[in-house]
């Protein structure tokens, strides 16, 4: 993936961009689409271009328990599989572990869980997880993160960001694929200086992009956007970003205006 910026504003940290993907371009700033389970519900692929989408997310926990990744490894990848010739993003899964299910288990390694489906029990490792995304083969895959949870005292969310650093370097050596762009993701609850130290340790060990995580679990308006602008002058100026579980008009405004330039998806969606 290539990402070019193409016009700053001088006077705030809007900016217009494009990615490149080895399935077309993108332009930034993005609302993407959510596909939770290979497809966009109530659209078709075809009416999804006409209202102008240029890329769709996928989600990898769903699409892991069902029908599976190897299947659609066989089918010639998530792209063909979901009739999408286009850019093509899949999220790790991690918010959907931690949030459907009650029985789950964090270790070092990675998580222990059950599916919401029928019971199954699984586990996935960060590197499991870029096996499973390399996989269904979209062009933008995430990192394995360990979802801090709301509210968190600066301890508890200190401990919920090193392990996610500790997975992220984890799924850096993992990733092989030259076709997939990867990003890293900031945690650190709502504790600026924990935001910061995710930004820079995630920048040294280096990705493709970089998402701001965690938001949108129940803390005001106010605080999120903090939050943001505490972030981003942190991240890479060269690199997108990509605000993750934020969909609302007025908060993508507000978050473009905070140089958030990727993509940006409704959290009401994901879940459902």
């Amino acid at each position: 993936m290539q990402f070019e910026i193409l016009k700053k504003d001088p006077k705030s940290r809007v900016r217009l961009g494009q990615c490149s993907t080895s399935h077309g371009v993108f332009r930034t700033p993005a609302f993407i689409p959510v596909g939770t389970q290979a497809t966009v519900k109530a659209a078709t692929p075809e009416e999804l271009r006409e209202m102008g989408a240029e890329i769709i997310l996928s989600n990898t926990y769903h699409l892991y328990l069902r029908p599976g990744h190897e299947l659609i490894r066989r089918m010639g990848g998530l792209h063909h599989f979901m009739h999408w010739n286009y850019p093509l993003l899949t999220d790790s899964g991690g918010f959907q572990v931690f949030s459907l299910n009650s029985l789950v288990k964090v270790t070092g390694e990675g998580v222990h869980f059950q599916s919401h489906l029928d019971g199954s029990r699984h586990f996935i490792s960060p590197e499991k997880a870029i096996q499973i995304q390399e996989a269904l083969g979209a062009d933008i895959i995430m990192c394995l993160d360990e979802c801090t949870a709301y509210p968190a005292c600066q301890e508890e969310a200190a401990w919920s960001l090193e392990l996610t650093l500790h997975w992220a370097r984890r799924c850096k050596e993992a990733h092989s694929s030259q076709d997939q762009a990867i990003f890293g993701i900031v945690q650190g609850g709502m504790h600026s200086d924990l935001r910061r130290r995710a930004a820079e340790t995630l920048a040294e060990i280096g990705f493709d992009g970089y998402a701001i995580g965690g938001l949108s679990v129940g803390e005001s308006k106010e605080v999120m956007f903090q939050v943001v602008a505490d972030t981003t002058p942190f991240l890479p100026q060269d690199r997108p970003r990509y605000l993750m579980g934020v969909g609302l008009p007025g908060d993508i405004l507000e978050a473009v205006r905070q140089g958030v330039d990727v993509r940006l998806r409704s959290a009401y969606a994901e879940r459902s």
